[in-house]
């Protein structure tokens, strides 16, 4: 990657983040409902399963958005540089804090390769472009896992998080989809 492709993404990385701390608890208590509801009307059967995601920090969403899926639900589990472990997510009582400010299934580990037999993939997103390139935090956990995906996959980002560009790199597996609070899911 060369100097001035990392720091464009520093930068917006930067701008985003600032961004998403600046809203006010109303404004995301309001858009972790309309995720929610967008979640819960998602075409998803109960045989199927979703790999997903709890929000950290200023991440949109909140820690019941996942509660209307009726289906299997991964969560990902954080394994050093390694491509992202997946485990079944049971509900609050089944999850204990982890790195990064994460809270992970206490179940069984279910290895690398599981994200390959989901139906969706959830995934977070600083950014996305209406070309489906996804800006992540820069940690590279998304990166190894996404190669491993057969199934559509769908940035989570707040309404403005969607960009006519975003600065892309070859390894950047690019989205099929994008959920926002107001518009639900959009197919790119």
């Amino acid at each position: 990657m060369t100097s001035d492709l990392r720091d464009r993404k520093a930068a917006l990385r930067s701008e985003l983040l600032a961004a998403r701390r600046s809203l006010s608890p109303e404004v995301r208590s309001l858009e972790a409902a309309a995720l929610r509801a967008h979640v819960a009307a998602l075409d998803v059967r109960p045989d199927q399963t979703v790999c997903a995601f709890l929000p950290v920090g200023s991440e949109p969403g909140g820690a019941s958005w996942l509660d209307g899926l009726r289906c299997r639900v991964l969560l990902p589990v954080v394994t050093g540089d390694s491509p992202l472990d997946w485990a079944v997510h049971t509900g609050p009582a089944g999850l204990a804090p982890a790195a990064l400010g994460l809270l992970e299934p206490t179940g069984p580990r279910l290895g690398a390769s599981a994200i390959g037999g989901a139906s969706l993939v959830l995934v977070p997103a600083l950014a996305v472009s209406v070309d489906g390139v996804r800006l992540g935090k820069g940690k590279g956990h998304y990166d190894r896992s996404l190669p491993l995906v057969k199934a559509p996959l769908v940035a989570v980002v707040r309404d403005e998080e969607v960009l006519s560009s975003v600065p892309a790199e070859p390894h950047d597996v690019r989205m099929n989809g994008v959920l926002t609070p107001s518009i639900g899911l959009r197919w790119l």
